[in-house]
């Protein structure tokens, strides 16, 4: 099979041959007309994946199937690789997503592939208003190692990364055991003093999950929980690039702060992500999807969730950051993979071939033709 494409870092056309899942070759084609051919890029990597088109990872209903079709449905927007993502729930809930992802994935061996480890953004989190965002204050609780390693178990030990408030009691000692265990820890919904922040990070934390959401409306000007993360080198930090979530001076900030080389993007997809405008009911609240995929707590500019897929924050990062495609694509491929350390995944001779071609024009969207 051979592909003729624009290459992501260069923007120069390109023929990249591949062969029994790898690439071969990769061959320049100088005086190449470029204006029909698409983009070539590893296709995108996404850390925080909740569900989709009304399928969520924390639901009592999911099934193999439910996973297959969310799955699909982000191969579409270029998703190759993701973390599917289970929430603050009761034991039992979370066990259930957990053992249904993990017997999905025995039985599957491309789901296999797609889903290299799972994401536990929570129950460890603030109850506070603001920093709990739209996890349910009932089951905000304190960490419990010996609860987290059943987890571990009923997910067969694919739990890759865990979203902690440092405040809680217990924290950091839990903090040191997941670390310690090759779990990938970040900081999230959190309402920590600076020292708590610092104190995280001393005992192995790595990110900060979506810096800048799941926080109080205000804060200090000076001493507080964001600014802490943000100067902490020791901590890369997770960005929604969707347009909603973060205006753009504070992306153009966070990516300044931490440059390309600690950030990595996420979509954030929630259950209701790919669903037409209308009201629905989830967790048992009602949301809204805006036209444009805004979703929201109805009457409220509150956000509940994201509606967008990592295709749509690509355009986003750019124009809001000033950073280059290239800089935006390795924040979806290279950063996330290097964090959850699985294998890089490069265009050049010998790599997997989990390629993403895709159509874009500088100030535009990214838009995806196709995963091969």
């Amino acid at each position: 099979m051979q592909i003729h494409a624009r290459h992501f870092r260069t923007a120069q056309p390109v023929a990249v041959t591949v062969a029994g899942g790898r690439i071969a070759s990769l061959t320049p084609l100088p005086d190449t007309p470029v204006e029909s051919l698409p983009w070539v890029a590893p296709a995108f990597v996404d850390v925080q994946i909740n569900g989709c088109l009304g399928i969520g990872f924390n639901s009592p209903a999911l099934t193999a199937d439910g996973v297959r079709t969310v799955t699909a449905e982000c191969l579409k927007h270029g998703i190759g690789t993701y973390c599917p993502t289970l929430i603050t729930g009761s034991f039992e809930a979370i066990r259930h997503g957990f053992t249904v992802l993990a017997a999905a994935i025995d039985a599957d061996a491309e789901l296999a592939r797609r889903l290299p480890g799972f994401h536990l953004e929570g129950p460890y989190l603030s109850g506070d208003d603001g920093p709990r965002g739209a996890h349910p204050r009932e089951h905000a609780r304190d960490p419990d190692w010996d609860e987290f390693r059943r987890w571990q178990d009923a997910a067969g030990g694919r739990i890759r990364m865990v979203t902690v408030a440092p405040e809680r009691t217990g924290a950091l000692r839990f903090i040191e055991q997941a670390a310690s265990s090759g779990v990938v820890v970040a900081i999230g919904h959190t309402a920590a003093t600076p020292s708590q922040i610092r104190a995280a990070a001393a005992a192995g934390a790595r990110t900060s999950t979506h810096l800048g959401n799941g926080c109080h409306a205000v804060l200090p000007r000076h001493e507080n929980y964001i600014w802490e993360q943000l100067a902490c080198d020791d901590l890369w930090a997770s960005l929604i690039t969707d347009g909603h979530h973060l205006p753009a001076a504070v992306v153009k900030s966070f990516v300044r702060g931490k440059t390309p080389a600690r950030v990595l993007i996420t979509c954030d997809a929630g259950s209701l992500a790919g669903l037409p405008p209308g009201r629905y009911r989830d967790w048992g609240q009602e949301f809204e999807v805006l036209p444009g995929g805004k979703i929201v707590v109805p009457g409220t500019p509150f956000l509940a969730g994201s509606g967008s897929f990592t295709d749509a924050c690509i355009g986003h990062v750019v124009r809001m950051a000033g950073v280059t495609l290239a800089d935006a694509i390795d924040m979806t491929t290279a950063r996330p993979r290097e964090l959850l350390g699985l294998p890089a995944s490069t265009l050049a001779p010998g790599e997997p071939a989990d390629l993403m071609l895709f159509d874009w024009q500088p100030g535009g969207d990214v838009v995806v033709r196709q995963v091969v």
